[in-house]
């Protein structure tokens, strides 16, 4: 699993770039939000590799929260790395968490490859979840979805979990997994 690069770059364009890692030349997809903060040669990322039957590639991203947001909305059915990489072109991980929380389909519908039922079935698939930028909300944001997930993997039903975590008065994953339990057994 490749986690994280570090490199000169070599060929930069809105969403790609060639990353020279001493000598072993790297494709690195990135978003257009991400491609206008490097403003250097050499570049550090946070990556998602990503490897299908006809394909391997490889996503960067400054951002540690545009990495979340990214590897969070691939997860949903019928979001793929073009879409999930148009997302964060679009928006940036604490915009993107503000048209989650207020379900705002018209927003998303503005991201290439997103229609009215996509953006529905996004919508759907991450209420509950808070993506945000700022350090302790994304913590507390990140901890909910990693319970919800857990949650999830032990047979609960996403809208009741989300229900269950929003009275929930925990900030860490463990206690908060603890306390929806309890929740969901009444």
């Amino acid at each position: 699993m490749i986690v994280g690069i570090n490199g000169k770059i070599i060929r930069k364009e809105p969403t790609l770039l060639h990353i020279d890692v001493n000598g072993l030349v790297y494709e690195v997809f990135v978003s257009v939000n991400c491609s206008s903060k490097i403003i250097e040669n050499n570049v550090s990322l946070h990556t998602t590799y990503i490897i299908r039957e006809d394909s391997q590639a490889l996503y960067g991203f400054i951002d540690v929260n545009e990495k979340k947001l990214f590897d969070t909305v691939i997860k949903i059915n019928g979001v793929g790395p073009k879409v999930a990489l148009a997302i964060c072109s679009t928006f940036t991980p604490s915009s993107f968490s503000q048209i989650v929380s207020s379900n705002d389909i018209s927003m998303l519908k503005r991201v290439p490859g997103i229609g009215p039922k996509g953006a529905s079935r996004i919508l759907v698939e991450l209420s509950g979840f808070v993506i945000d930028g700022n350090s302790d909300e994304d913590s507390v944001g990140t901890n909910m979805m990693e319970a919800s997930m857990a949650l999830e993997s032990l047979g609960f039903k996403k809208d009741v979990i989300s229900k269950a975590l929003k009275s929930c008065s925990a900030t860490n994953t463990s206690d908060l997994v603890r306390e929806a339990l309890k929740k969901l057994q009444k």
